[in-house]
């Protein structure tokens, strides 16, 4: 699951004094004023002497009237309104702005209600006939919040006809000038860091991270750094650290000085585990250079893993290396049916007519795995509909569309020899995120599916390009740190694991690692990390120091029992929760279970599997491509904590949207009421 706000800030919101407010207005206009609990008089609305009622209605008595007996105030927000408004209108006005109006008793203060923490809006009365007015920097705060869910940068709001069309719906409406859209992102990306950076202060776990890196249109080089981990309550957490510029040229120094920086900020150089790259040449050169790094400050066992995801979509490139221009066609096809109404009518009719399937439109036109298949899908199994259809509408589809014999095999062959891929990824796109044991498995699986099977001439050396590939993936996991990960993973264990990484030196390694880090206490992992190595040192010792190394060693013998334990039971089925096994088991296995927490976090991917196969990935990479510098760490930062579910924050107040939206609503409908009133006159 993504990170969890709620549960990785719990101790950290703990300790933080709340603010005395929920939500930041700057600057506010001059018509509205902001209560924040105090009993000033210029936050209080006087009240005024009501002249005799000349209509009755439950709702009048929420209202006073005016000296002059022109116009109704409400009691509780001052809003003023024609001493002709219908009594309807008022009460619309009770229901949207103060809901549950009707049980605050009889008396009701003719002065604005004092609230201690939350900002109350008190509109100041408005001339007779004219709308209420809005603070229209609440529109430019929603207008941020837009940028950030759309991700878009600030410059979006600078286009002209943008503004206008604001300035058709009130010519009053003034939006922020670009520079102080970027100075606010600014700020609110430092803040929200700050929350970030104190939340994982708590952690008490190992954690993992995972490097991307893409260039955009401005030919700046980004990576971006994901930190993992799981959390007491069995649970993963994931969250951004951080998307910074590497410098040129972007080698494997730039990338690991730029790495640590980021390390040192969030100050977790101590607990990180392991590091999952996207298999370039330069990343591998940064880890390497981070484990040395780690390695001479003896921070712990550190371990750096290439992306399975990324390899997989290496290895299928070969496959469909030499069908690329069929599926061209296919996909051509596609986009035609995407794009015509009664074309792919014509489709589902005939799809159906021929017992060829159901089709959910629109198709999956895209260039990634998931459109790629698809289009091997339709030709297998709906080619006599594709055929019928482009003879149909020849005359707007040409004839060019239409696959012969020999091609039509072509697809079948691939598209059989590349159903087990086809399985494979769909596991891991929708188990996310995927432990890196069963992803050994699913690999393991590929290699199997890759070296028995004959392909025909044409497929060979596609095949053999697959095979190599596939090799230097096993080569770089085949480990005793992937072991123990493996082994850790209830649903594996030894049984499942595969031949290249079975081996009985692995198993005693993960003993020795196990008894030298986790068995001094049941907990120790969870609170300090790893526990410093029992070296027993030459020379003369105490009495007291062997009677403690001696109950050391008794504690060493039930800690490998545990191991022993687990290791004997049968491996859990494959449908398993793997941390809700934990979870349940961990009092079973104390000193296991911390063991588990914490290389169980390991990232198998360093994306997540659907944005790098399904189409989903392809509005991630145009939004990156199109980020000017000035505003990718940001925008896309701060997107992606909030959707984490942390709040957005400027300075140290928090942005509450939904006051803001309420506020926004009761508006509108303040201003239909209005409108309303003035017909009436």
């Amino acid at each position: 699951m993504e990170w969890s706000v709620n549960n990785a800030f719990k101790s950290y919101k703990d300790m933080e004094p709340k603010s005395t407010m929920d939500m930041v207005l700057i600057p506010n206009m001059d018509t509205i004023d902001i209560v924040l609990g105090s009993s000033e008089k210029g936050n209080v609305v006087p009240s005024a002497k009501p002249r005799k009622k000349t209509m009755t209605s439950v709702y009048l008595k929420y209202f006073e009237t005016a000296p002059d007996g022109k116009t109704r105030r409400c009691k509780f927000c001052g809003q003023s309104y024609s001493i002709a408004t219908a009594t309807g209108n008022l009460g619309r006005h009770l229901s949207n702005r103060h809901p549950g109006y009707d049980k605050t008793g009889e008396n009701v203060s003719s002065s604005a209600p004092q609230l201690s923490t939350t900002p109350t809006v008190i509109k100041k009365p408005q001339p007779q006939g004219r709308a209420p007015q809005v603070d229209y920097d609440h529109l430019n705060w929603l207008l941020i919040k837009w940028l950030i869910l759309a991700t878009l940068p600030p410059s979006t709001l600078e286009e002209k006809w943008l503004a206008n069309s604001f300035k058709f719906l009130n010519p009053s409406i003034q939006l922020w000038p670009g520079e102080k859209y970027k100075a606010v992102f600014r700020e609110v990306f430092r803040s929200m860091r700050e929350d970030v950076r104190a939340s994982l202060e708590q952690v008490s776990s190992k954690v993992s991270i995972a490097l991307d890196f893409w260039s955009s249109y401005e030919q700046i080089f980004y990576m971006s750094i994901t930190c993992q981990w799981i959390d007491e309550n069995w649970s993963f957490q994931k969250v951004l650290l951080d998307i910074c510029q590497v410098p040129y040229p972007c080698t494997g120094s730039e990338i690991y000085n730029s790495l640590v920086k980021v390390l040192k900020m969030y100050n977790i150089e101590n607990k990180v585990l392991s590091c999952t790259h996207d298999n370039s040449q330069n990343a591998i050169h940064a880890c390497h250079a981070l484990k040395e790094d780690l390695d001479g400050q003896k921070m712990g066992p550190f371990c750096f893993i290439p992306c399975a995801a990324r390899t997989l979509s290496l290895i299928i490139d070969d496959a469909l290396r030499t069908t690329k221009p069929v599926i061209a066609k296919v996909r051509e096809f596609v986009q035609e049916l995407n794009a015509s109404l009664d074309i792919s009518e014509d489709f589902i009719q005939l799809a159906t007519a021929y017992k060829e399937g159901s089709w959910q439109f629109p198709l999956d036109a895209s260039a990634r795995w998931s459109g790629s298949y698809q289009m091997l899908d339709i030709v297998q199994k709906a080619g006599k509909s594709m055929d019928a259809v482009v003879r149909k509408n020849e005359e707007m589809l040409g004839n060019r569309m239409l696959l012969n014999t020999a091609e039509k095999n072509v697809v079948n062959i691939v598209h059989n020899y590349l159903e087990p891929f086809y399985k494979v990824i769909s596991e891991i796109c929708v188990n996310t995120p995927p432990t890196i044991g069963m992803v050994i498995v699913y690999m393991d699986h590929i290699s199997d599916t890759i070296t028995t099977r004959q392909p025909p001439d044409w497929l060979k050396n596609p095949a053999e390009d697959m095979a190599k590939k596939l090799r230097s993936y096993n080569n770089q996991v085949c480990n005793i740190f992937i072991y123990m990960t493996a082994i850790l993973d209830p649903r594996i264990k030894c049984e499942l694991i595969p031949e290249s990484l079975n081996s009985e030196n692995y198993l005693e390694e993960a003993r020795a690692h196990f008894v030298r880090n986790y068995y001094t206490t049941p907990f120790s992992s969870m609170t300090s990390g790893y526990s410093s190595q029992d070296i027993e040192d030459g020379g003369a010792v105490s009495f007291a120091e062997e009677i403690a190394r001696k109950k050391r060693r008794a504690s060493m013998s039930n800690a490998t029992d545990e191991l022993t334990q687990y290791l004997s039971e049968s491996p859990a089925p494959t449908k398993t929760d793997v941390l809700e096994w934990w979870k349940v088991n961990s009092t079973r296995y104390p000193r296991l279970s911390a063991m588990a927490r914490d290389f169980l976090a390991v990232q198998a991917t360093s994306v997540k599997p659907d944005e790098l196969f399904c189409s989903k990935g392809d509005e991630i990479d145009k939004q990156r491509f199109c980020m000017p510098h000035d505003s990718t760490q940001a925008i896309l930062c701060i997107k992606s904590w909030t959707q984490g579910g942390l709040k957005l924050k400027y300075k140290s107040t928090e942005i509450d949207y939904e006051r803001l939206m309420e506020m926004a609503a009761a508006a509108a409908a303040d201003i239909s009421l209005a409108g309303m009133d003035k017909k009436q006159k």
